[in-house]
C-alpha cells in the first residue's frame, strides 16, 4: 500500500469515528461507560476473528506470538483514552465541542515525536494548527470557549490517544495490523468490564435500548475504524496521519447537526 491509499484509508476510519461520537453521546444515556465500552470492543474484536482468519491464517505462530505484547500495551491506553473520552462527551456542552477537544492530538503527536527523534516536515507543522483553527470554526460554531470538568477529561483522553497513534507508529512495520487490532481491543474490553463491575450496574434492558449505538460503536467505530487506523498507518507518518484522522471532527459536527 502505499501513502496516497493509506492516506485514503486513515480519512475512512475519521468518518467512521465522527459518527461514533454521536453514538457514544446516545448510547451514553441508557448505559454506563465502563459497559459501553466493554461491549463494544468485545464486539468490535471478535468481529475480526473471521476476517483474521481468512486474510493471515498463513502467517507463523512466532510472528502471531510477537504481535500479543504490542496488543496488550495499546490496548491499555485506548482504555484509558476511550474511557476519559467517554465521560469527558456525556459532561460536555455538545458533541461538536467534544470533536474539537479530542483533535488536540494532531499537536501531540508531533511533540511525542520530538522525544522519540522523529523529525517532522515544518509542512506539517503548520497544517497541524491550521488545521486545530479550522476546527475551532466548525466546532464551536463561533461561541465562547468556557472550560468544564467534562472538558478537562477529554483533555486527558487527547494525551492518551497520541500515545496511542505514536506506539501503533513505532509497531506498525513489525505486526500483524488486523491481529493487533484484536488483541487491543479484548484487553480493552476486558478492562473496561472491570470497571462495570467495580463501579456501574450492569442492567440488560438497559442495554438493550442502547442497543444501536451499541452496534455502531463496535462494528463500526471499533472494528473498521481502529483496524483502517493501524493499516493505513503502515505507509504514513504518525503526524500525516493525526492530521487525517483529525478530520473526524468534521463528520463529528455533521453528525451532531442531523442526528443531535
Amino acid at each position: 500500500m502505499n501513502k496516497t491509499k493509506s492516506m485514503i484509508v486513515l480519512f475512512l476510519a475519521a468518518i467512521v469515528w465522527g459518527f461514533a461520537f454521536i453514538a457514544q453521546r446516545v448510547g451514553g444515556v441508557n448505559v454506563g461507560a465502563f459497559t459501553f465500552t466493554a461491549i463494544r470492543f468485545f464486539i468490535g474484536a471478535t468481529s475480526l476473528i473471521p476476517v483474521i482468519y481468512i486474510f493471515e491464517k498463513k502467517e507463523s505462530n512466532k510472528d502471531s506470538k510477537n504481535t500479543i505484547i504490542p496488543g496488550i500495551i495499546c490496548g491499555i491506553v485506548l482504555f484509558i483514552a476511550v474511557a476519559f473520552q467517554h465521560y469527558g462527551i456525556m459532561m460536555t456542552d455538545f458533541a461538536g465541542k467534544s470533536g474539537f477537544i479530542t483533535d488536540f492530538y494532531i499537536i501531540l503527536v508531533p511533540i511525542l515525536g520530538i522525544f522519540l527523534h522523529k523529525k517532522t516536515p515544518i509542512q506539517a507543522w503548520i497544517g497541524a494548527f491550521v488545521a486545530l483553527v479550522g476546527f475551532y470554526f466548525l466546532c464551536m460554531n463561533g461561541g465562547a470557549f468556557t472550560v468544564n470538568f467534562g472538558d478537562v477529561l477529554l483533555n486527558f483522553s487527547t494525551i492518551f490517544f497520541a500515545l496511542h497513534i505514536t506506539i501503533v507508529d513505532t509497531y506498525s512495520d513489525k505486526i500483524y495490523p488486523l491481529r493487533l487490532s484484536c488483541y487491543q481491543f479484548y484487553m480493552c474490553s476486558a478492562l473496561a468490564m472491570i470497571g462495570a463491575i467495580c463501579f456501574e450496574t450492569i442492567d440488560l434492558n438497559a442495554i438493550k435500548d442502547a442497543a444501536i449505538p451499541i452496534l455502531y460503536g463496535g462494528l463500526m467505530s471499533v472494528g473498521v475504524g481502529y483496524t483502517l487506523q493501524i493499516v493505513g498507518q503502515k505507509d504514513c507518518d504518525s503526524t500525516t496521519s493525526a492530521i487525517i484522522l483529525s478530520s473526524e471532527a468534521v463528520f463529528c459536527a455533521l453528525g451532531s447537526m442531523i442526528i443531535l
